[in-house]
């Protein structure tokens, strides 16, 4: 099968269209012919040698959606001929809270998604949406589940509450967004980007600030009265003023911090006053990949895609990622 490998690190350049043995499922296993897969910035970092525990050579791609083709032993004959999203990752462990000590993220150092096939645990592949095109549904998994935690079980978001997510555009953010709108909450965007700041109107946000303005935060506060939740991936120099921008109760969730830590320290008089909370996210279980598709279907959401390439222009799309650019996913189309 063709597969896009990483054999040696120094960014997508480096990534190679190959031909690689077709996997075979194995006990409990189903294998996928993937039909489309997705990027994240996780890919790039691979690439640019600025992620934890690399090992090569990895075929890459943690996002993909496609048909089950074959089954392993001890698999329910009903998944055969699946239409399916899978899970992109594996061994949460049994705590809810916190993923166990052997979790990993598909596509490194475990075969990922950016190949014609892929073999994975028959648990791990879930019905797609009917009503998405095969590049939707690959555009959900690690970043719509990413969302989903940091939202809906850190956060905690309800109906109602004014929702403030950072950075508008990338995968994560734009997920959260939607989510935070399908839910009923009043949701705010920042961006550095006016373009990316209208499209999120576009989309049902109430409104955005573009954070390179002078006194972004108080302008912010002004706008939205204040949040209940803020869906930082950031951190930086802006998180200071994401911080107070939270009411009496708020909670600040952190999945991610693109800018570096904070240049300086946070008001913690505030922080107890305000009985306010910081949360730390990333991925999400099995459960809440469940709970994630079926709030999809309920509200019939439509993931947001940037641009689509095909598998051979990966090198293309891996650096379209790395301009950021994007509103949205970059999805690659796999030629059947």
């Amino acid at each position: 099968m063709k597969a896009i490998v990483l054999s040696k690190l120094g960014g997508p350049e480096q990534l190679q269209l190959t031909e690689v043995p077709t996997p075979e499922p194995g006990p409990g296993q189903v294998r996928v012919r993937l039909r489309a897969s997705a990027l994240n910035r996780r890919d790039v970092w691979i690439t640019l040698d600025q992620y934890p525990k690399i090992r090569l050579p990895a075929i890459m791609g943690s996002d993909g959606a496609g048909v089950v083709d074959k089954l392993g032993p001890d698999v329910s004959a009903d998944l055969l001929g699946r239409e399916a999203v899978i899970y992109p990752a594996y061994e949460w462990g049994a705590d809810t809270r916190f993923p166990g000590p052997a979790f990993r993220v598909l596509g490194m150092p475990d075969p990922g998604t950016f190949a014609e096939f892929i073999c994975v645990p028959a648990g791990h592949v879930f019905p797609k949406p009917d009503f998405l095109s095969w590049e939707q549904a690959a555009a959900l998994p690690l970043a719509g589940l990413t969302a989903w935690r940091a939202l809906m079980t850190q956060a905690g978001a309800q109906p109602g509450e004014t929702v403030l997510v950072t950075g508008i555009g990338g995968g994560v953010a734009t997920f959260a967004m939607k989510w935070a709108i399908a839910l009923g909450a009043k949701t705010f965007v920042t961006s550095g980007n006016a373009t990316k700041l209208e499209q999120a109107r576009q989309l049902g946000a109430a409104g955005g600030i573009d954070y390179h303005v002078e006194n972004w935060p108080k302008q912010l506060a002004e706008l939205t009265g204040g949040a209940d939740v803020v869906i930082d991936g950031t951190g930086g120099a802006n998180f200071p003023g994401c911080f107070s921008l939270l009411k009496p109760g708020g909670r600040l969730v952190v999945y991610g911090s693109t800018a570096g830590n904070p240049p300086t320290g946070l008001d913690l008089v505030r922080l107890f006053f305000r009985q306010t909370r910081i949360i730390g996210s990333t991925m999400g279980s099995p459960a809440e990949f469940a709970a994630m598709l079926e709030f999809v279907v309920e509200h019939r959401i439509e993931p947001v895609i940037d641009r689509v390439f095909r598998l051979d222009e990966a090198i293309a799309a891996h650096r379209h990622l790395l301009s950021a650019q994007q509103s949205g996913k970059i999805v690659l189309r796999h030629e059947t």
